[in-house]
């Protein structure tokens, strides 16, 4: 089977080539931290982090980046609201630590690093300077614009005409731009008031002088426009050309169509060779959206349901499919889970009671687990098809049913067979944690994270440091102190794994 992609670059599904055999850069375009995370974000984490569990099932060393922009008027305007912070940077650390505790609550894998803009602010100006000096990018006013004329190729993620495009940017940037779509790298001066009317919380009090973090640059102390620091560090963290660039849909234009012109301007390479759009989770026939306020946050719908439920409703439609949020479509979710989780906890009773037998052998059940694996294997490479990957475990569940409930003795091979299939696809896969703990710490279908799991995750925290220290005899303390207290630990190449089994 050969792994095919829909590709928004050429709107076709695709055979999936990355340039090294063996690896594939992936790089995810991450949150603006401006606002607690909801489950649209979510919707793009997960689908994403399928795709890095499926991508290294088939083999490849995946290196996976997200980045957090910290660097945001909208950020600039949650200032002093809601106790978030008095500045910039301090709105952005609190929401970057909301963001990854949501993050862990969903058994996420850990990206390989996720870049913040705000420590990448000396690649941002050197790939600006580089612009200027290939005459793709101008200074005007201390502020610098990318020439979208001088990019024959503008337009072609999005088939914009550029003969057709309105402005970008704010309306007083008219006077300093060449053409009205041209698009800002480097603004001069900190954020004005009345660029925050529009994300200033209605309680909060008004900014009357120009906000937030500014910084010395050849042009002016200014601040980094919004589409080159895609660009400055996916550059700084994977390299010139990525693999996969997973984004939102709703930003394939601009954001995504100014990381293409200004990184392959730069660098004369392509910047992406698949680029994969998520749609956008919708609510009452709109986009669920932190500006529009009809938004679940990931915190509540974790604490309520439960990770496997969330992850379940998220995964029941591909990356590229229509998904609507609602009380029909949650409660759909939570009859899915159950009924995998009923499934996978009476296998399990089965296989280690005394009526699991050697010589019991149900034809069907074995037919059935083959067949589903092949299924969901062949769902998974055309194109993450996550609805037809739960189907096929679906249909796992449905004969473990049928052979628990007809025989007084059961098939230990069948129910082996099935019990594998349910963890390493469904588990590893699709990142559902059966059986009550999670890889990474993250807590399975209670409705919330334990606090024995955020106790022991942040000793192996302090464990690796010590090893990466090379202070391994204090770790292997850290390792005998836990495994005392009833915590297994296993160590794996994507970090520990634990079980709090029964930690008083």
């Amino acid at each position: 089977m050969t792994l095919r992609v829909t590709n928004t670059l050429s709107g076709e599904k695709e055979p999936f080539e990355p340039a090294d055999p063996e690896s594939v850069l992936l790089y995810v375009c991450g949150l603006t931290v401006s606002a607690p995370a909801h489950l649209g974000h979510a919707r793009l984490w997960v689908h994403a982090d399928v795709m890095d569990r499926w991508l290294s099932a088939r083999g490849y060393d995946v290196r996976h980046v997200e980045n957090f922009t910290d660097v945001n008027e909208k950020i600039v305007a949650q200032i002093g609201a809601d106790e978030r912070g008095d500045s910039e940077d301090e709105v952005a650390r609190t929401f970057i630590r909301e963001t990854v505790r949501d993050m862990r609550s969903l058994n996420l894998k850990r990206a390989e690093v996720y870049p913040r803009v705000s420590e990448h602010v000396p690649e941002i100006i050197d790939l600006v300077e580089t612009l200027i000096e290939k005459g793709y990018a101008y200074e005007s006013g201390g502020s610098v614009y990318f020439d979208v004329t001088e990019f024959e190729e503008y337009g072609k993620l999005s088939n914009q005409n550029l003969d057709e495009l309105e402005e970008q940017g704010d309306p007083d940037e008219r006077s300093e731009k060449r053409h009205p779509a041209d698009f800002a790298l480097w603004k001069a001066g900190a954020v004005p008031p009345e660029d925050l009317a529009d994300h200033r919380p209605a309680e909060a009090k008004s900014l009357d002088e120009a906000s937030g973090e500014t910084w010395e640059s050849p042009w002016s102390e200014g601040r980094p426009g919004w589409h080159i620091e895609c660009s400055a560090m996916s550059r700084a963290t994977l390299g010139e050309t990525l693999d996969i660039h997973v984004a939102g849909q709703d930003i394939a234009f601009p954001h995504n169509e100014n990381e293409i012109a200004q990184s392959e301007a730069a660098t004369g390479e392509r910047f992406a060779r698949y680029w994969l759009h998520v749609r956008l989770l919708e609510t009452d026939d709109e986009k669920m959206s932190s500006s529009l306020g009809n938004y679940a946050t990931v915190e509540e719908a974790v604490a309520k349901l439960g990770a496997n439920v969330v992850r379940t409703f998220l995964l029941s439609a591909s990356y590229s499919q229509r998904q609507t949020y609602s009380d029909a479509t949650i409660e759909e979710a939570v009859d899915r889970w159950e009924r995998l989780e009923r499934a996978h906890e009476r296998a399990v009773a089965a296989i280690d009671g005394p009526d699991a037998r050697a010589k019991v052998e149900d034809g069907e059940l074995r037919e059935t687990v083959v067949d589903a694996k092949e299924r969901f294997e062949t769902a998974m490479d055309d194109d993450f098809n996550t609805r037809e990957a739960l189907s096929a475990l679906a249909e796992i569940a449905t004969a473990l049913n049928t052979h628990l409930d007809a025989n007084g003795v059961y098939d230990y091979r069948g129910l082996k067979a099935a019990i594998e299939a349910f963890e390493e696809l469904g588990g590893e896969v699709l990142g559902l944690v059966f059986g009550g703990s999670g890889a990474d710490g993250a807590g399975g279908g209670d409705g919330e994270v334990r606090l024995a799991d955020e106790l022991v995750e942040l000793v192996l925290d302090v464990r690796e440091s010590e090893r990466a220290a090379g202070n391994y005899d204090r770790a292997d303390d850290l390792r005998a102190e836990l495994e005392a207290l009833g915590v297994t630990i296993e160590d794996t190449d994507d970090g520990p794994r634990f079980d709090v089994g029964d930690v008083e």
